[in-house]
Order: structure tokens, then sequence, then C-alpha cells
């Protein structure tokens, strides 16, 4: 054991999966002190922490997909008041040279904490903000189960006997489904082909109805948070609830880590690109970024082009300067982004 008034700072690097992270430790010189396997457990948890401080004093550590199989492991470091770099995954030529392994990607997140490349600060992910992420993703999953039923629903019409297809015809979509609902088809009569189609369609529009009914609890929720944590994102003009939290949920419970707001541009896909070669000067739209927060913009984009006076002006003349609908998509979504973002989003994060 290195002597505790001497001991030199270490760096940690973490490959993470479901059952078992992986721990890599460096010296100051960035040289490969061990590796070792935890299980995904508190106990594992702690067993890796003192593993790696018996290598000297950590002064950081790099951990793969604080997001996933690597959240716990970010809130356990944090909670024992480390610093805990998010590491993303080794570039190509790096893994042609070396290969793939567990012990290897470890080592290459502790290289690249040490050295404080591909390395960004993590998504804390402890507050309302992470409530809105888990509120949002078991919406998008009902809405897309509803989807499915009402597409069976459609289908089983088409190709169901003519007596049950004249019953259902010239019906809004609620009717339809409220008079599938309260169909009362006899169980027992399964070798009846017409009544197993009633079977079948009363039973997906119960699944409807019922996902249509969670959907609006879950938009109670949402829209609860959203006028907590941003009241005047959402008095802007063409923003709603669906687009204000996907733009919360990109920056963050932390927005601190987002150093300006032209590093949240980008991370919204929506800061310009230099693409100038000789005597072109010109940049277009940054296709990178989260994409989900692009297409939030891209919708508050379009409702602006309906209702909003200063967009259509702005287009009106781009297309008389001569200007592609493609090149208007893209500067309108840089132009929006620095008239809502400053005031309205970034600045209001800070706050909380």
């Amino acid at each position: 054991m290195v002597d505790k008034v001497t001991e030199a700072a270490v760096v940690g690097g973490m490959d993470t999966h479901k059952d078992l992270h992986v721990a890599a430790v460096v010296d100051q010189n960035n040289k490969v002190l061990g590796t070792q396997y935890f299980s995904t457990t508190r106990q594992g948890y702690r067993q890796m922490l003192a593993w790696m401080t018996s290598f000297g004093t950590l002064k950081r550590i790099g951990v793969e997909c604080t997001g996933t199989y690597g959240s716990g492991l970010l809130r356990y470091f944090q909670n024992a008041g480390l610093e805990v770099l998010e590491v993303t995954a080794p570039d190509r030529m790096e893994r042609r040279k070396r290969g793939k392994s567990d012990t290897i990607d470890a080592e290459c997140a502790a290289h690249a904490a040490f050295s404080g490349i591909r390395t960004v600060t993590p998504k804390t992910r402890d507050g309302m903000i992470e409530s809105l992420r888990v509120l949002k993703t078991c919406r998008k999953t009902a809405i897309s189960a509803r989807r499915v039923a009402l597409q069976i629903i459609h289908s089983n019409i088409i190709s169901a006997p003519d007596e049950l297809r004249e019953q259902l015809r010239n019906m809004t979509r609620m009717q339809l489904i409220r008079t599938l609902g309260s169909w009362r088809p006899d169980a027992s009569e399964y070798r009846n082909v017409t009544n197993v189609y009633r079977i079948s369609l009363k039973s997906l529009a119960r699944r409807y109805l019922e996902l249509h009914d969670e959907i609006a609890d879950l938009d109670v929720m949402i829209a609860a948070i959203v006028d907590e944590l941003a009241p005047e994102l959402i008095k802007r003009n063409a923003i709603g609830y669906e687009s204000a939290s996907q733009l919360l949920i990109t920056a963050g419970d932390n927005p601190q880590r987002l150093r300006s707001e032209s590093g949240f541009a980008a991370l919204c896909g929506v800061s310009p690109v230099p693409v100038s070669s000789g005597k072109t000067n010109r940049y277009r739209l940054n296709r990178g970024g989260d994409r989900a927060a692009n297409s939030a913009l891209h919708i508050i984009a379009i409702g602006r082009l309906r209702t909003d006076a200063k967009t259509k002006e702005y287009v009106a003349r781009r297309v008389a300067e001569g200007h592609t609908k493609m090149g208007n998509d893209s500067n309108l979504l840089i132009v929006f982004y620095v008239q809502i973002m400053p005031d309205d989003l970034v600045m209001q994060l800070h706050r909380f």
C-alpha cells in the first residue's frame, strides 16, 4: 500500500454492463496499474471504490453509459464526493489498433478521463427533469401501443364479415372505439368467425381506451412539471408541453454542465457548421446532437411559420434572396433557437 502522506493521484475508468462492471486505474503518467471485475451491486460498488483507492488518491473517474448501465455507479460515486466524467466509446482507429474487450474498454475510459478527451460532464439524473424523462418515455411507449391497437382495429374491420363492417361505417374514431368497447360477445362462441371478430375488436378497443386514459394522466403530470420548471417558456408562441419538456430533458437536471449557449445549440443540432472551401464561404446546419431536441425545435418552427408574423417575414425575405427551402429551414432553426433559448430556457434552468 502506498504511504498516505506521499501517495500519488490516480484516475479510474469503467466499462459498464448489466451484471459486471470492469474497472481500470492509471497513474499520474497515464500508465495502467490494474484492471478488475466487480458486480453491479452496492457491495460491488464499495469493493470497486476500495480497490481503486488502494492505488492512491482517486482524482476522477471516467464512466461509460452513465444514463443506462452506469447510472448506479454515477450516483454512488457522486454521493461519495468524487468527480465523474462520462466517457464516449473509443474511435474506430483506436478500436482497429487495440481490438475490443471489456478490460481494453475500461483502460480506454481511464485514459480518456486522465487526458480529458472524449469526456463530458454527465447529467445528474436526480431531479425533476429525470422524473420528466421517465414520464415522457412511458408516454411515448403508450402512444406507440395505442397507435398499433388502432391499426389492428382498422385492419380487422377491413377483413371482417360484411354484417360487421356495415355496422361500423361512417363513425368517427372515438365513436368507433366506444362502440366496439361496449360490445358483449359470447366468449364461448370461439368457433364462430364473426363472433371471434367481435371478441378481438372489443379487446383492442378496450386496450385503446385504457392507453388513452393512461396518456391523459401522464400529460397532466408532465404539464405540472413543465409549468413549475419553465413557466415562461411554455408561454411563448408555438411552444407546447411536448416540445418544452423535450428541451428541458436535453438540458438535464444540471444545466451548469453546458458551458455556453453555443454548446447547447450544438447539443440540439442547430448550430451552424462551416463548409467552406476556396472561394465558397457558407455554413450548413449541424446534423449531430440530440435528435429529439432537434425535432422539438423543428415542430416549434413549423408552428411559428403558420402563426408568427416575424417568422413569415423572415422566410419571405430569404426566398426573395434566392435561398432554397432546405436552406430556409436550416437557417430558421438557428435563428429560432437564438430567439427563444437565452431568456427562456438556458438562463431559466440555471436559476433552479
